[in-house]
């Protein structure tokens, strides 16, 4: 009998991780149209794509699905919020990644952030990291922003650095902004907590992966910031009136399974 309920157990669980590791190569693409914003700033549309947590140590899809995926899509703006690998043997792996993504030929350009686990590297390290991301096209941002024009209109796009690890600086990121249609890119959502005092129209974030394994509930969370207790780890949310987006990220960490989560990729037209 015990031989019996030992592999019935057995059983289960490794349908439970196998069910949980196929959901990680079922890629959700997400449509999300932000209108009401009581910007006077944007007139025209703007369509942006976001992917952030590649976590290239576990990531399910190729550079070349990915392409597939996406390459029929217009596209204005890639953003890029962070978390593309923890360890230096990974580096090469992003390349075929930012060449994918390359070929989108986004209309104003690309740019990224940086997440806690980059920042796992050090030095010369997290400085190749950053070189190859530059020199695919994608402007790195530590908290800076920089304007461009939209049809004739002014887009500020800030990107502050990783809140978690503390290397967030809002003020240095906002100084010296012009009017605009204030557009953040960071990687920890948990930010918009301190923006009370710092415009934006719209923020764009990670970090949790929708909890990854999202079951019954992302009790693991917990540790990651006040937004967890107050049940906002993914999707579209509101803060003080002002809409931002949690991804639930491409790849995974730790384990690779997704339960009650999937890998996303986001248009969001604002």
């Amino acid at each position: 009998m015990t031989y019996v309920i030992i592999t019935i157990i057995t059983i289960l669980i490794a349908s439970y991780f196998y069910k949980g590791y196929k959901n990680t190569k079922s890629v959700t693409i997400n449509h999300i149209k932000i209108d009401e914003v009581d910007s006077t700033t944007m007139h025209s549309s703007l369509r942006i794509l976001h992917i952030s947590d590649m976590h290239l140590e576990n990531i399910s899809i190729s550079p070349e699905k990915l392409y597939q995926d996406l390459k029929d899509q217009p596209i204005d703006l890639i953003a890029l919020t962070g978390d593309f690998l923890d360890r230096k043997q990974g580096i090469p792996k992003l390349v075929p990644y930012l060449e994918a993504l390359a070929q989108l030929n986004p209309a104003y350009g690309s740019y990224a952030v940086f997440g806690n686990h980059d920042y796992v590297l050090q030095n010369e390290n997290f400085n190749e990291l950053k070189d190859i991301l530059n020199n695919y096209g994608f402007k790195t941002m530590q908290n800076e922003h920089e304007r461009i024009e939209v049809a004739g209109k002014a887009l500020n796009i800030i990107g502050i650095d990783d809140f978690s690890t503390k290397r967030s600086n809002i003020e240095k990121s906002y100084d010296g902004l012009g009017q605009g249609y204030n557009l953040v890119l960071t990687h920890d959502p948990n930010i918009v907590l301190s923006m009370s005092n710092y415009h934006f129209d719209y923020l764009l974030s990670g970090h949790f992966h929708g909890g990854q394994i999202y079951w019954p509930k992302p009790y693991h969370l917990v540790k990651m910031g006040k937004l967890v207790k107050m049940k906002m780890v993914k999707g579209l949310h509101y803060y003080n009136g002002r809409p931002f987006y949690i991804s639930e990220g491409l790849g995974q960490t730790g384990v690779n399974i997704r339960i009650g989560s999937r890998p996303e990729i986001t248009y969001h037209e604002l």
